[in-house]
This record gives C-alpha cells, sequence and structure tokens, in this order.
C-alpha cells in the first residue's frame, strides 16, 4: 500500500511544487547544498545524509524537479528562462565520499552537481571541525574536562552526550580568531590518537570526481571565516586554491561557494568584490533562500531541507520556492 501512495501523494503534490515556483520569467531557483554522504547513519554527524537517505532524496528530485547544472542554472535564471521546478545540487569542502557515495548516485539518476573545494585539504588533510568530532567519537572517558582552556567541562558517556559535546565545541570555537581556534583544535586532538586522514578528496580522486563530469568551484585554500581576515589575506585565500585548481584540473573554475556562507557573520559585503575580481562567474552563500531573478548574482542563496520522509522533504522545498527574497545587494 505504501508503495502505491507515496508517488501517488507525489505527484498530487507535483503542481503545487509548479505554482510555488513561479511563473514566467519571475521563476526561482532551488540550490541545495551538502557536505557528505556517509555509508550510514552516523550518531556523531546528525546532519549529514547517508546513502540511502541520499539515494530517495536524487530519485525524488529526478521524477519531480528539473534539476540542472548550476552553469545552465545561472545562466537561465539571469535571462528569466528557467524551468519549472529548477533545482541544483551543489557540495562543499571537498569530502572523499563525495566521489565515491555521491557521484555514482548521481550518475544513476542522470544527474550532475557542482562541487566547491577547499584545496589546502587535499591528499591527508583534516579540516578543524572534522578533528573535534572525530576526537570525541574516540575518547575513551565518561567527561571531558576543558576547563584548563575555558571551554568548560563535558559528560561524553554516551554517544548521545558525545554528539552534543561535538556541536557545543564548534559552535564556541566556529568564530574565535583563527590562532586561537587553531590552538584549541590542536589540543583537544592531542588528546587522543589515531585520527582519520582518509576524509578529504586526494588530488587524483578530485581528478576522477571532475572527470565524472562534475563541476569544480572554488571554496579558498584553508575554508577560514573570511570576515575575520583582511582584504589581503580573504584575497590570497581565494586566489591560490582558484590558481590551485585550475592547474590540478586544467580547466577554468567559474564558481565560488563563500566558507560558511553567511553575510556579515562569514564573509564582509566587502569581500564580494574580492571574489569578481578572480574572474569568477557567480558566487553562492548559504542564506537560507532560494534565488530569483533579482538574487544578486555574487551571493546567490542555497538551503537544504533535512526532512527524514519522501512527503516532507517535497512539502519542504515547495515551502521554501515560496521563501525567495533578495539578498543585500
Amino acid at each position: 500500500m505504501q508503495a502505491f501512495v507515496l508517488p501517488f501523494v507525489l505527484n498530487a503534490l507535483k503542481p503545487f511544487a509548479s505554482f510555488a515556483s513561479g511563473v514566467g520569467a519571475q521563476k526561482k531557483l532551488f540550490i541545495l547544498i551538502y557536505h557528505r554522504v556517509l555509508d550510514q547513519a552516523d550518531f556523531m554527524r546528525p546532519g549529514e545524509v547517508d546513502k540511502q537517505v541520499f539515494a530517495w532524496q536524487m530519485q525524488l528530485l529526478a521524477r519531480y524537479f528539473t534539476v540542472l547544472p548550476l552553469d545552465e542554472a545561472v545562466s537561465r535564471l539571469q535571462n528569466g528562462s528557467l524551468p519549472p521546478r529548477a533545482v541544483t545540487i551543489t557540495f562543499d569542502d571537498g569530502y572523499a565520499d563525495n566521489l565515491h557515495n555521491a557521484v555514482p548516485i548521481l550518475k544513476q539518476h542522470g544527474l550532475s552537481a557542482t562541487f566547491f573545494i577547499a584545496s589546502g585539504y587535499l591528499d591527508g588533510g583534516r579540516m578543524w571541525n572534522d578533528s573535534i568530532i572525530e576526537a570525541i567519537r574516540l575518547m575513551p572517558q565518561t567527561s571531558l574536562d576543558l576547563s584548563g582552556i575555558g571551554l568548560g567541562e563535558f559528560a561524553i558517556a554516551s554517544p548521545a552526550q558525545k554528539a552534543a559535546t561535538a556541536s557545543a565545541i564548534l559552535k564556541k570555537l566556529k568564530h574565535l580568531e583563527p590562532a586561537q581556534r587553531l590552538a584549541h583544535t590542536q589540543f583537544i586532538a592531542g588528546l587522543v590518537k589515531g585520527l582519520p586522514d582518509n576524509l578529504m578528496l586526494t588530488s587524483a580522486e578530485l581528478k576522477a570526481l571532475h572527470g565524472q563530469g562534475m563541476e569544480i568551484g572554488g571554496h579558498t585554500v584553508s575554508h577560514p571565516i573570511l570576515a575575520k581576515l583582511d582584504d589581503q589575506a580573504a584575497m590570497d585565500e581565494i586566489n591560490a586554491n582558484k590558481t590551485f585548481l585550475e592547474q590540478l584540473l586544467n580547466t577554468t573554475i567559474r564558481y565560488f561557494a563563500y566558507p560558511n556562507g553567511k553575510l556579515g557573520e562569514d564573509y564582509r559585503l566587502g569581500q564580494v568584490g574580492l571574489v569578481k575580481n578572480s574572474q569568477y562567474q557567480a558566487a553562492l552563500s548559504t542564506e537560507p533562500s532560494v534565488a530569483n531573478r533579482s538574487s544578486p548574482i555574487w551571493q546567490l542563496p542555497r538551503f537544504t531541507p533535512w526532512d527524514a520522509t519522501p512527503i516532507k522533504f517535497m512539502l519542504r522545498l515547495i515551502w521554501m520556492y515560496q521563501q525567495s527574497r533578495p539578498n543585500t545587494p
């Protein structure tokens, strides 16, 4: 019965998605943002999808929406020729499971995506947040005392407590000055041994990802909070990343995604000009909205619905199509 009811409900919702996505030249573009596609659900990463969830999400998008490559989507957004229910898929950071788990599922459904790569973590690097998560995962004790570095004490006796502790520490460290955040991260990572060094793509894997027909975008070298950097340091992060990726892949890197991506909190409005001057064609934020024809091409919004069932997932897409609003120009 469920196998019959589900497509019946989704088909019934499709006209509402068409209406919500706009008419004529005012049609809207939903840009989805992902980071990882895990082998299976992970209590330490509750915000990440696994292969099973990603598979039904991509199947739903392929059947009920019009999934466009980013270059076509941006072009048609600008000239007012978007199709109904337009969606684009993006990934941030450069995790190895993007190639091994996400790409086969995308290809199965005839879809493509754009992958924004923080080049400094290729070939065995590890992002600071992953160091925190994986260190806490490996800790055998029932409590963690970080009062010596001003972060407090945490219970880590259960998986739920470990996940909550990691989340709390990430929030406390995320917007610290880079040197202080690095020092705290190194201290916590140093409390355990055996942290993984295979979370991110290798250079060879990135070439393979690009060889599968996927667009590669820029995402800085070290994924900093750009708002914490002066313009010269920010420009160096943006330009060095673009140059490295273009030389590695022998292609033009056309699109950029701001690390973390919230205007004011993660990047400054004045830094948008740095991206434009780096010869990009467009840039993406994480403003939780959908793009319309008036959206600034250098701050296109992105969002991902994390709903656990197909019907709720589709309803969220429909609801978000109605939330488009102009970004700060």
